[in-house]
Protein backbone atom coordinates (compact mmCIF):
# COMPACT_ATOMS: atom_id res chain seq x y z
CA UNK A 1 0.00 0.00 0.00
CA UNK A 2 1.48 3.54 -0.67
CA UNK A 3 1.58 5.70 2.12
CA UNK A 4 0.01 9.11 2.82
CA UNK A 5 2.62 12.01 1.67
CA UNK A 6 2.17 13.80 4.96
CA UNK A 7 2.98 10.56 6.42
CA UNK A 8 6.69 10.88 4.98
CA UNK A 9 6.80 14.52 4.98
CA UNK A 10 7.90 16.00 8.55
CA UNK A 11 5.00 17.81 9.96
CA UNK A 12 4.90 21.53 10.17
CA UNK A 13 5.57 22.98 13.14
CA UNK A 14 3.30 24.96 15.23
CA UNK A 15 3.68 28.16 17.51
CA UNK A 16 3.90 27.60 21.20
CA UNK A 17 2.33 30.54 23.29
CA UNK A 18 5.48 32.64 24.20
CA UNK A 19 7.95 31.01 22.13
CA UNK A 20 10.49 33.05 20.35
CA UNK A 21 10.19 32.72 16.60
CA UNK A 22 14.00 31.46 15.21
CA UNK A 23 14.95 31.05 11.71
CA UNK A 24 14.73 27.16 12.40
CA UNK A 25 11.58 26.78 13.77
CA UNK A 26 10.08 29.21 10.68
CA UNK A 27 12.04 26.52 8.29
CA UNK A 28 10.66 24.17 9.67
CA UNK A 29 7.21 25.45 9.73
CA UNK A 30 7.47 26.03 5.70
CA UNK A 31 9.30 22.93 5.59
CA UNK A 32 12.16 24.80 3.41
CA UNK A 33 16.50 25.20 4.60
CA UNK A 34 17.22 28.03 6.89
CA UNK A 35 19.52 29.34 4.06
CA UNK A 36 17.06 29.63 1.63
CA UNK A 37 14.59 31.45 3.89
CA UNK A 38 18.20 33.50 5.18
CA UNK A 39 18.41 34.51 1.20
CA UNK A 40 15.06 35.75 0.78
CA UNK A 41 14.38 37.53 4.09
CA UNK A 42 18.28 39.29 3.19
CA UNK A 43 17.08 39.61 -0.18
CA UNK A 44 20.31 38.37 -1.04
CA UNK A 45 20.95 38.85 -5.39
CA UNK A 46 21.48 35.00 -4.79
CA UNK A 47 17.72 34.78 -4.11
CA UNK A 48 17.12 36.08 -7.44
CA UNK A 49 16.75 32.28 -8.77
CA UNK A 50 14.00 31.41 -5.93
CA UNK A 51 10.94 30.76 -7.39
CA UNK A 52 8.76 33.62 -6.31
CA UNK A 53 6.08 31.78 -5.09
CA UNK A 54 8.32 30.50 -2.33
CA UNK A 55 9.39 34.63 -1.70
CA UNK A 56 5.66 35.09 -1.14
CA UNK A 57 5.77 31.95 1.39
CA UNK A 58 8.33 33.40 3.41
CA UNK A 59 7.40 36.48 3.34
CA UNK A 60 3.64 35.35 4.49
CA UNK A 61 4.66 33.09 6.99
CA UNK A 62 7.77 35.84 8.24
CA UNK A 63 4.51 38.22 8.99
CA UNK A 64 1.91 35.49 10.35
CA UNK A 65 4.90 34.76 12.59
CA UNK A 66 6.28 38.32 13.94
CA UNK A 67 9.73 37.29 12.54
CA UNK A 68 12.39 39.72 11.63
CA UNK A 69 16.01 38.44 10.61
CA UNK A 70 19.04 39.13 13.46
CA UNK A 71 20.28 42.57 12.06
CA UNK A 72 22.87 42.18 14.96
CA UNK A 73 24.01 38.83 13.85
CA UNK A 74 23.87 39.85 10.06
CA UNK A 75 26.32 42.61 11.05
CA UNK A 76 28.57 40.81 12.73
CA UNK A 77 28.44 38.53 10.54
CA UNK A 78 29.93 41.23 7.67
CA UNK A 79 31.12 43.60 9.83
CA UNK A 80 28.46 45.46 7.86
CA UNK A 81 25.85 48.20 9.50
CA UNK A 82 24.16 47.78 6.12
CA UNK A 83 22.98 51.84 6.41
CA UNK A 84 24.33 54.73 4.17
CA UNK A 85 23.68 58.26 4.21
CA UNK A 86 22.59 60.53 1.22
CA UNK A 87 23.58 64.34 1.74
CA UNK A 88 21.07 66.71 -0.17
CA UNK A 89 20.55 70.41 -0.53
CA UNK A 90 16.92 70.14 -0.42
CA UNK A 91 13.95 67.72 -0.32
CA UNK A 92 11.18 69.02 -2.39
CA UNK A 93 10.05 68.76 -6.28
CA UNK A 94 12.36 68.39 -8.87
CA UNK A 95 16.01 67.28 -8.91
CA UNK A 96 16.76 66.01 -5.34
CA UNK A 97 13.20 63.90 -5.27
CA UNK A 98 14.17 62.10 -8.75
CA UNK A 99 17.38 61.05 -7.71
CA UNK A 100 16.10 60.13 -4.04
CA UNK A 101 13.44 57.79 -5.91
CA UNK A 102 16.12 55.84 -7.39
CA UNK A 103 18.51 55.80 -4.85
CA UNK A 104 15.94 55.12 -2.44
CA UNK A 105 14.72 51.56 -5.01
CA UNK A 106 17.82 49.98 -5.43
CA UNK A 107 18.45 50.21 -1.74
CA UNK A 108 15.06 48.55 -0.98
CA UNK A 109 15.89 46.41 -3.55
CA UNK A 110 19.27 45.39 -1.41
CA UNK A 111 18.04 45.75 1.79
CA UNK A 112 19.85 48.86 3.04
CA UNK A 113 18.52 51.35 5.21
CA UNK A 114 19.52 54.91 4.49
CA UNK A 115 20.01 58.81 6.47
CA UNK A 116 18.83 61.57 4.63
CA UNK A 117 20.02 64.89 5.83
CA UNK A 118 19.93 67.98 3.78
CA UNK A 119 22.70 70.99 4.36
CA UNK A 120 21.00 73.90 2.79
CA UNK A 121 24.25 74.63 1.13
CA UNK A 122 25.22 75.48 5.09
CA UNK A 123 29.17 75.16 4.81
CA UNK A 124 28.78 74.31 8.89
CA UNK A 125 26.48 71.52 7.91
CA UNK A 126 28.18 70.41 4.99
CA UNK A 127 31.26 69.90 7.12
CA UNK A 128 29.10 68.76 10.00
CA UNK A 129 27.04 66.54 8.66
CA UNK A 130 29.17 63.18 7.20
CA UNK A 131 30.84 63.07 10.82
CA UNK A 132 27.71 62.21 12.43
CA UNK A 133 26.54 59.74 9.67
CA UNK A 134 29.63 57.70 10.56
CA UNK A 135 29.08 58.23 14.00
CA UNK A 136 25.74 56.22 13.11
CA UNK A 137 27.99 53.75 11.41
CA UNK A 138 27.18 54.14 7.98
CA UNK A 139 28.91 51.69 5.37
CA UNK A 140 29.60 54.56 2.69
CA UNK A 141 27.54 57.90 1.66
CA UNK A 142 26.35 59.52 -1.78
CA UNK A 143 26.37 63.46 -1.54
CA UNK A 144 24.30 64.92 -4.14
CA UNK A 145 25.49 68.46 -5.32
CA UNK A 146 27.37 69.03 -2.31
CA UNK A 147 30.66 71.23 -3.27
CA UNK A 148 33.18 69.29 -0.53
CA UNK A 149 35.93 67.10 -1.66
CA UNK A 150 34.92 64.26 0.91
CA UNK A 151 38.34 62.62 0.43
CA UNK A 152 39.57 62.02 3.16
CA UNK A 153 36.57 60.23 4.91
CA UNK A 154 37.04 56.43 6.11
CA UNK A 155 34.50 55.23 3.93
CA UNK A 156 33.44 54.73 0.17
CA UNK A 157 31.93 57.61 -0.88
CA UNK A 158 29.65 58.78 -4.15
CA UNK A 159 29.10 62.20 -5.49
CA UNK A 160 26.28 63.05 -7.78
CA UNK A 161 26.25 66.48 -9.52
CA UNK A 162 29.39 69.22 -9.31
CA UNK A 163 32.47 69.77 -11.35
CA UNK A 164 34.88 69.26 -8.30
CA UNK A 165 36.11 66.06 -9.96
CA UNK A 166 39.04 64.50 -7.99
CA UNK A 167 40.58 62.06 -10.22
CA UNK A 168 41.83 59.84 -7.39
CA UNK A 169 39.84 56.49 -6.32
CA UNK A 170 38.64 58.37 -2.89
CA UNK A 171 35.12 59.59 -4.65
CA UNK A 172 33.55 58.16 -7.57
CA UNK A 173 31.54 61.12 -9.32
CA UNK A 174 28.27 60.93 -11.10
CA UNK A 175 27.99 63.47 -14.17
CA UNK A 176 26.16 65.04 -16.22
CA UNK A 177 27.44 65.91 -20.21
CA UNK A 178 26.60 69.71 -20.20
CA UNK A 179 28.46 70.07 -22.94
CA UNK A 180 26.34 68.15 -24.78
CA UNK A 181 23.34 69.71 -22.92
CA UNK A 182 24.04 73.14 -24.14
CA UNK A 183 24.53 72.01 -27.48
CA UNK A 184 21.08 70.37 -27.23
CA UNK A 185 19.46 73.40 -25.95
CA UNK A 186 21.16 75.87 -28.35
CA UNK A 187 20.94 73.41 -31.94
CA UNK A 188 17.34 73.32 -31.52
CA UNK A 189 16.25 77.20 -30.61
CA UNK A 190 18.77 78.13 -33.58
CA UNK A 191 16.93 75.68 -35.88
CA UNK A 192 13.81 77.43 -34.85
CA UNK A 193 15.43 80.96 -35.94
CA UNK A 194 15.92 82.21 -32.45
CA UNK A 195 18.83 84.46 -32.14
CA UNK A 196 17.68 86.55 -29.49
CA UNK A 197 18.90 84.54 -26.19
CA UNK A 198 17.95 85.00 -22.38
CA UNK A 199 19.76 82.54 -20.10
CA UNK A 200 18.64 82.35 -16.35
CA UNK A 201 21.88 81.21 -14.28
CA UNK A 202 21.84 78.81 -11.69
CA UNK A 203 22.94 79.84 -7.50
CA UNK A 204 26.30 80.21 -6.92
CA UNK A 205 26.26 77.69 -4.38
CA UNK A 206 25.11 75.18 -7.21
CA UNK A 207 27.79 72.81 -8.07
CA UNK A 208 26.18 72.89 -11.69
CA UNK A 209 26.18 76.44 -12.58
CA UNK A 210 29.75 77.22 -13.34
CA UNK A 211 30.07 74.29 -15.93
CA UNK A 212 26.65 74.50 -16.97
CA UNK A 213 27.05 78.36 -18.45
CA UNK A 214 30.57 77.75 -19.14
CA UNK A 215 28.54 75.07 -21.71
CA UNK A 216 26.06 77.34 -22.42
CA UNK A 217 28.90 80.01 -23.87
CA UNK A 218 30.65 77.73 -25.86
CA UNK A 219 27.31 76.65 -28.13
CA UNK A 220 26.78 80.00 -28.31
CA UNK A 221 29.79 80.87 -29.74
CA UNK A 222 29.83 78.20 -32.27
CA UNK A 223 26.03 79.20 -33.54
CA UNK A 224 27.85 83.13 -33.58
CA UNK A 225 25.44 83.78 -30.87
CA UNK A 226 26.28 86.45 -28.19
CA UNK A 227 24.43 86.49 -25.33
CA UNK A 228 24.60 90.43 -24.12
CA UNK A 229 25.07 90.80 -20.10
CA UNK A 230 21.07 92.20 -20.05
CA UNK A 231 20.11 88.98 -21.29
CA UNK A 232 21.89 87.16 -18.67
CA UNK A 233 20.07 86.68 -15.24
CA UNK A 234 20.97 84.31 -11.86
CA UNK A 235 18.51 82.97 -9.51
CA UNK A 236 19.11 84.00 -5.43
CA UNK A 237 17.83 82.32 -2.79
CA UNK A 238 17.86 78.63 -1.51
CA UNK A 239 14.22 78.29 -1.92
CA UNK A 240 13.29 75.59 -4.70
CA UNK A 241 10.02 77.95 -6.19
CA UNK A 242 8.95 78.99 -9.45
CA UNK A 243 9.56 82.41 -7.90
CA UNK A 244 13.05 82.77 -8.08
CA UNK A 245 12.51 82.87 -11.77
CA UNK A 246 9.01 84.78 -11.91
CA UNK A 247 11.72 87.69 -10.26
CA UNK A 248 14.49 87.10 -12.85
CA UNK A 249 11.93 87.21 -15.73
CA UNK A 250 10.62 90.28 -14.18
CA UNK A 251 13.86 92.18 -14.13
CA UNK A 252 15.03 91.35 -17.56
CA UNK A 253 11.49 93.20 -18.71
CA UNK A 254 12.38 95.70 -16.13
CA UNK A 255 16.31 96.48 -17.78
CA UNK A 256 14.47 96.47 -21.37
CA UNK A 257 16.07 92.77 -22.70
CA UNK A 258 15.60 91.75 -25.97
CA UNK A 259 14.92 88.07 -27.00
CA UNK A 260 13.02 85.93 -28.43
CA UNK A 261 13.84 82.75 -25.78
CA UNK A 262 15.23 82.09 -22.76
CA UNK A 263 16.96 79.21 -21.42
CA UNK A 264 16.17 78.33 -17.77
CA UNK A 265 18.53 76.47 -15.27
CA UNK A 266 16.02 74.43 -14.05
CA UNK A 267 12.02 73.78 -14.86
CA UNK A 268 10.88 75.25 -11.52
CA UNK A 269 12.70 78.74 -12.70
CA UNK A 270 11.29 78.30 -16.04
CA UNK A 271 7.84 77.77 -15.13
CA UNK A 272 7.94 80.72 -12.66
CA UNK A 273 9.51 82.37 -15.66
CA UNK A 274 6.96 81.64 -18.14
CA UNK A 275 4.10 83.46 -15.38
CA UNK A 276 6.06 86.66 -16.00
CA UNK A 277 6.20 86.81 -19.24
CA UNK A 278 2.28 86.02 -19.43
CA UNK A 279 1.42 88.77 -17.32
CA UNK A 280 4.22 90.85 -19.55
CA UNK A 281 1.00 90.21 -21.53
CA UNK A 282 3.08 87.94 -24.26
CA UNK A 283 2.47 84.65 -25.16
CA UNK A 284 4.89 81.12 -25.13
CA UNK A 285 5.92 80.59 -27.88
CA UNK A 286 4.79 82.51 -30.21
CA UNK A 287 6.24 85.55 -28.43
CA UNK A 288 9.15 83.86 -26.26
CA UNK A 289 9.86 80.70 -26.40
CA UNK A 290 11.25 78.85 -22.79
CA UNK A 291 13.31 75.78 -22.32
CA UNK A 292 13.87 74.36 -18.68
CA UNK A 293 15.63 71.78 -17.25
CA UNK A 294 15.71 68.61 -15.49
CA UNK A 295 12.81 67.16 -16.84
CA UNK A 296 10.32 67.34 -13.57
CA UNK A 297 7.37 65.18 -13.47
CA UNK A 298 5.22 68.37 -13.58
CA UNK A 299 7.06 69.74 -16.45
CA UNK A 300 4.79 67.77 -18.82
CA UNK A 301 1.63 68.79 -17.36
CA UNK A 302 2.10 72.55 -17.73
CA UNK A 303 -0.10 74.33 -19.90
CA UNK A 304 2.06 74.26 -22.40
CA UNK A 305 3.92 71.54 -21.74
CA UNK A 306 7.41 72.65 -20.98
CA UNK A 307 10.11 71.69 -23.43
CA UNK A 308 13.34 70.65 -21.60
CA UNK A 309 16.21 69.13 -21.32
CA UNK A 310 16.21 65.71 -19.49
CA UNK A 311 18.49 64.54 -16.59
CA UNK A 312 18.02 61.35 -16.17
CA UNK A 313 17.64 61.54 -12.40
CA UNK A 314 16.06 58.46 -11.60
CA UNK A 315 18.84 56.26 -13.58
CA UNK A 316 21.60 58.61 -11.90
CA UNK A 317 20.18 57.61 -8.22
CA UNK A 318 20.43 53.72 -9.05
CA UNK A 319 23.78 54.41 -10.71
CA UNK A 320 24.96 55.88 -7.84
CA UNK A 321 23.59 53.71 -5.33
CA UNK A 322 24.85 50.84 -7.08
CA UNK A 323 27.76 52.19 -7.30
CA UNK A 324 27.95 52.67 -3.79
CA UNK A 325 27.15 49.29 -2.51
CA UNK A 326 29.34 47.91 -4.89
CA UNK A 327 32.34 49.68 -3.46
CA UNK A 328 31.51 48.61 -0.15
CA UNK A 329 31.21 45.51 -0.73
CA UNK A 330 34.93 45.72 -2.16
CA UNK A 331 33.75 44.31 -5.87
CA UNK A 332 34.17 47.64 -7.40
CA UNK A 333 37.76 47.86 -8.41
CA UNK A 334 36.65 48.25 -12.18
CA UNK A 335 34.71 51.00 -11.83
CA UNK A 336 35.77 54.41 -13.40
CA UNK A 337 36.93 57.45 -11.19
CA UNK A 338 33.91 59.50 -13.21
CA UNK A 339 30.59 58.13 -14.70
CA UNK A 340 28.99 60.33 -17.40
CA UNK A 341 25.19 60.32 -18.16
CA UNK A 342 23.85 61.25 -21.63
CA UNK A 343 20.94 64.28 -21.69
CA UNK A 344 17.68 64.14 -24.04
CA UNK A 345 15.96 67.11 -25.23
CA UNK A 346 12.46 67.11 -24.52
CA UNK A 347 10.29 69.05 -27.08
CA UNK A 348 6.66 69.88 -26.00
CA UNK A 349 4.66 73.05 -26.25
CA UNK A 350 7.06 76.11 -25.33
CA UNK A 351 9.20 76.24 -28.04
CA UNK A 352 8.24 77.20 -31.23
CA UNK A 353 9.38 79.06 -34.53
CA UNK A 354 10.59 82.49 -34.21
CA UNK A 355 7.77 84.89 -34.79
CA UNK A 356 9.70 88.39 -34.40
CA UNK A 357 9.79 90.45 -37.36
CA UNK A 358 13.32 90.87 -39.29
CA UNK A 359 14.39 94.08 -39.48
CA UNK A 360 13.48 96.10 -42.57
CA UNK A 361 16.26 97.36 -44.87
CA UNK A 362 16.20 100.91 -45.77
CA UNK A 363 15.46 102.02 -49.48
CA UNK A 364 17.82 103.59 -51.24
CA UNK A 365 16.94 106.43 -53.41
CA UNK A 366 17.68 106.42 -57.01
Amino acid sequence: MLCETSQVMPARRERLPHQKISLKFLADHLQLSPATISLVMNRSKVADSIPQETKDRIFAAAREFNYRPSFVARSLRTQRSFTVGVMVPEVSEGYCTLLLSGIEDYLLQEGYFYFVVSHRHKPDLIDEYPRLLLERCIDGLIAVDTPSPLAELSMPVVKVSGNDVNRGKAVTHIVLDHRRAAHLALDHLASLGHRRIAVIKGQDFSSDTEIRWNAIQEAAREHGLKIPSQNIGQLVGDSASPELGYEVAKKFFARGAAFTALFAFNDVSAIGAIQAIKEKGLRVPEDISVIGFDDIQSAAFQSPGLTTIRQPLRKMGLVAAETLLRRIAGTGKDIPPVIRVEPQLVVRGTTGVCNSPKPSKKKTRR
